[in-house]
């Protein structure tokens, strides 16, 4: 069952931006999906007082192949850490970041980061790089998807996602941000 799931995950296409035209998404959520800027002050700018970043979860865990080939990290396990950003009382985004035990290593202050945003953390620091997003539609099958709808009571097909990799002077770490049916919804 396990190598099931593993293989589930691997066989989720990410996209290049350039290839999302190909794709039939709702304009509200593209305009989400592809927008400019840190998503986290995005949504604070739509949200006002109503917004929050909520930690979920902070676990350590096994990198999956899938996992090691996006962080492009020789890594076996590392840190998880699911956050909900919330407009209101309604779910916008589920993100979860993954931080190889190198990355770890390096920089163990990011296994302390709380309700902060990653994100914005990052973009006030020197020596990080971020790479261009990939965008996939997760069915509700694939792990990350189930994470992200643990408290639906109607749970969708799939959900929209986008992730990139960042590198703290060369240290590694992949972002994956999902997009819920509330988004964009007062």
């Amino acid at each position: 069952m396990a190598s099931e799931k593993t293989l589930q995950r691997e066989t989720v296409e990410w996209l290049p931006a350039e290839r999302l035209g190909e794709c039939t998404l709702d304009h509200r959520l593209r305009t989400w999906l592809i927008g400019k800027g840190l998503l986290t002050a995005r949504l604070k700018a739509v949200c006002g007082p109503r917004f929050a970043l909520r930690l979920v979860d902070l676990w350590s865990g096994e990198l999956d192949p899938a996992q090691r080939r996006a962080l492009r990290a020789d890594d076996n396990a590392g840190l998880f850490r699911d956050v909900e950003m919330v407009c209101g009382d309604q779910v916008w985004v589920f993100a979860q970041s993954v931080l190889p035990d190198s990355t770890l290593n390096a920089h163990p202050w990011l296994a302390e980061l709380g309700d902060a945003a990653l994100g914005e953390t990052l973009s006030a620091l020197s020596g990080v790089e971020r790479s261009a997003y990939e965008y996939a539609w997760l069915p509700v099958c694939d792990k990350l998807t189930a994470r992200a709808l643990r408290d639906a009571c109607v749970a969708p097909a799939g959900l929209w996602a986008r992730r990139s990799r960042f590198l703290l002077r060369g240290a590694p770490m992949l972002v994956q941000e999902l997009f819920l049916p509330a988004m964009g919804r007062c």
